[in-house]
């Protein structure tokens, strides 16, 4: 096995400006939270420092500093995170339990998790428009192209999805599209 000279430890050194670059190159093509942010930092320190504890110890504080003033400075903002989140999952059809759920595994607080579902209440029953989207995505119900899939496969296929028996028999009680459609509104 051959041994590491000490060019290649200072090579694999992990220091703020190149944490500072990762960062930064993480935000610029995805939108973060901050614990979601640190993990990925952390884990590239991990993938590039091995096992060297004192080295991941101070990578480890590096990071909480950076995440700690990109905070201070607004450049991650969990609520504002939050709420764009959840509306672009109520837009694809997932279920409120779903984007709360995906939320939490993001490492938002709960109180912003929160303040993001309430915000998606201002246009009526946001969890009855993200199962009329599901169904339009999956072509169920109203949106079925042919034949009969079975009420019961459907409503099983949106318990999977986290909705309640009330919003899917909604959806699938639906005669056509524009019903569909007409029941988001609030017209029925």
């Amino acid at each position: 096995m051959r041994q590491e000279t000490r060019g290649q430890a200072i090579a694999k050194a992990v220091d703020r400006a190149l944490i500072e670059r990762w960062a930064l190159a993480y935000l610029g093509r995805f939108a973060s939270s901050a614990a979601n942010l640190r993990l990925v930092l952390l884990r590239r320190a991990r993938k590039r420092l091995g096992e060297e504890r004192d080295a991941l110890a101070a990578a480890a504080a590096e990071i909480d500093r950076l995440v700690a003033r990109y905070r201070e400075t607004r450049l991650i903002d969990d609520a504002a995170y939050a709420a764009g989140r959840a509306r672009s999952r109520l837009r694809r059809g997932q279920s409120l339990r779903t984007i709360r759920a995906g939320l939490a595994a993001k490492g938002v607080a709960a109180a912003d998790a929160a303040a993001a579902l309430a915000g998606l209440a201002g246009e009526g029953d946001p969890d009855l428009a993200a199962a009329v989207a599901f169904a339009r995505r999956r072509r169920l119900g109203p949106f079925r192209r042919d034949g009969d899939a079975g009420r019961d496969r459907e409503l099983a296929a949106f318990a999977r999805a986290g909705f309640s028996r009330a919003a899917a028999a909604a959806v699938l009680g639906c005669a056509d599209r524009d019903e569909a459609e007409a029941l988001v509104r609030g017209e029925r």
